[in-house]
């Protein structure tokens, strides 16, 4: 099986996230009509516990699987390879199950003493079997994108969200009739079945596409311990940040509807908000990370097998192009979620109140998208500790701004989009430094910086002149909008020197080298 270079595998991520991204929004667009914000508040209440759960039982493993494997490869060490994976399954299974009868146990007390709102019961207790389900999943997944192999994390991913949407919906809207907390049952469901589906796709891709060790291949004599020490001195740094990063996830489930009814809003109302917060306003904030999250999980094997090469100069060119993709696909969202908040969110989920959000939110989204892609980057390097470090420092921040914000009546729930906006500014600027303390990088002002932004500030104007001229209809304002926006934001870039005619020839040569 050959491997794809860093771009073809980030594309192959980027056209299933996109797939994904359009199903999602459509899932939640339905989802939201059906069940209301208050469902979505209550669903995104246990979420995030679940998920801080998960970041427990994996252990950061699949990150070391896809370095390791990577590095292995890197060797044309297929024994190698194929033992990590296995000793690192073995761990997975383990310890998912332990965890999943710890949270089976303790669920009752964290009814008591955590939720804000008791209707979340049978919602939290749906989505427990999906721990070991994911965690094993997830280390499938992990020696593929080591072999950076990414197709069969594309196919497993929009067949789970597929599978999600459909189940979610149709259970809920069974359940409806019994009331929202039940209906908010369906999303858990969905979510428990949909990465079913998929961990048992990735089993059968698994045996159909693993590395065979041939007669070449060079034997291992690794002590075991020492791949053990491999495996979580790299898993328990990631662990550390992805922990901190759910566990504020947590207590932004927690911490925002009470303070928001410390600003004299109603357990209802508190609960409505939030969920206009995640459920809408968050939904349209993530959605070009669609494109930082494939380049971040492409860059992990990428960079990895470049410095077990001692290539250092691939590891600048593969930095420099992430992150200048980065910055030209998150510009000009930020314009959109700007200018055309009301619009989205409106004609979108039915609730244009949430424009206020999501057009607060937009300040701190090119810093969230240049932080993702960063993390990846540096995790690719085996220097996880450093976004851990960042997010801590970022996150006290965050937490400050969150409780004395929040409960400002004259601020509510724009008091936690601030927060949130100082803590993607900070993890950003964290991560960058560090960057340039470990490889020399630098972002090239003009090129990565000031030509994209003058391409969006063009486009900004566009969209403010269509949006007087047609302020009659917001459905044909908001689609005139974005296509015409996108549109100049293209063409200045082109005109501007933003974009090469050889970054255009290089993923061509790439292309026609792989098919």
């Amino acid at each position: 099986m050959s491997r794809q270079s860093f771009v073809i595998g980030a594309l192959i991520l980027l056209s299933a996230s996109f797939v994904n991204r359009i199903i999602g929004f459509i899932y939640q667009i339905v989802m939201i009509r059906l069940i209301k914000p208050e469902g979505i508040g209550l669903f995104n209440m246990v979420f995030p516990l679940y998920i801080l759960v998960l970041v427990l039982a994996t252990m950061g493993i699949p990150v070391a699987i896809a370095k390791l494997v990577a590095e292995e490869m890197a060797k044309n060490n297929v024994r190698g390879a194929n033992r990590v994976f296995k000793i690192s399954l073995s761990i997975l299974i383990l310890s998912s199950v332990i965890f999943t009868a710890l949270l089976v146990m303790a669920s009752p007390l964290l009814m008591k003493l955590v939720f804000p709102n008791p209707k979340v019961y049978y919602i939290f207790l749906c989505l427990i079997p999906g721990i070991i389900v994911v965690s094993i999943c997830s280390a499938f997944r992990g020696y593929f994108q080591g072999l950076q192999q990414m197709t069969p994390t594309a196919i497993t991913q929009t067949l789970e969200q597929i599978v999600r949407v459909v189940a979610g919906l149709c259970i809920a809207y069974l359940l409806l009739p019994k009331g929202v907390e039940y209906a908010a049952v369906g999303a858990s469901l969905g979510v428990v079945i949909g990465e079913f589906t998929g961990c048992l796709t990735m089993i059968y891709l698994y045996f159909t596409r693993k590395q065979r060790v041939t007669a070449r291949s060079r034997p291992v004599y690794e002590p075991f311990r020492r791949t053990i020490a491999s495996i979580f001195g790299l898993g328990v740094p990631v662990t550390l940040t992805r922990f901190v990063s759910t566990l504020l996830m947590s207590a932004d489930a927690v911490l925002i509807p009470q303070r928001l009814q410390a600003a004299g809003m109603s357990v209802h109302q508190a609960t409505s908000v939030y969920g206009q917060l995640v459920g809408i306003a968050e939904t349209l904030l993530f959605t070009p990370t669609m494109i930082t999250i494939a380049l971040a999980t492409a860059l992990v094997p990428a960079i990895s097998d470049a410095l077990a090469l001692e290539n250092h100069k691939l590891v600048q060119t593969r930095t420099s192009q992430a992150l200048r993709i980065t910055i030209g696909a998150g510009l000009p969202c930020t314009v959109a979620f700007l200018l055309l908040p009301k619009e989205m969110c409106g004609i979108l989920f039915g609730y244009a109140d949430a424009g206020i959000i999501l057009a607060a939110l937009a300040f701190g989204g090119p810093f969230l998208y240049f932080q993702q892609t960063t993390t990846g980057i540096l995790q690719g390097m085996g220097e996880a500790v450093k976004p851990f470090k960042n997010l801590v420092i970022a996150s006290v921040f965050k937490i400050l701004g969150l409780y004395y914000l929040t409960a400002i009546p004259s601020l509510g729930i724009l008091g936690s989009a601030l927060a949130l906006n100082v803590f993607y500014v900070l993890i950003a600027l964290l991560n960058y430094l560090d960057l340039n303390k470990l490889i020399g990088y630098r972002l090239h002002l003009s090129h990565d910086v000031v030509k994209p932004f003058l391409s969006a500030l063009g486009m900004a104007m566009v969209i403010w002149q269509i949006k007087l001229f047609l302020s009659f209809s917001p459905l044909l304002t908001l689609i005139v909008s974005l296509v015409a926006g996108c549109l100049v934001y293209v063409i200045l870039l082109f005109l501007l020197g933003g974009i090469h005619r050889k970054d255009f020839l290089h993923v061509v040569r790439l292309v026609t080298k792989r098919f």
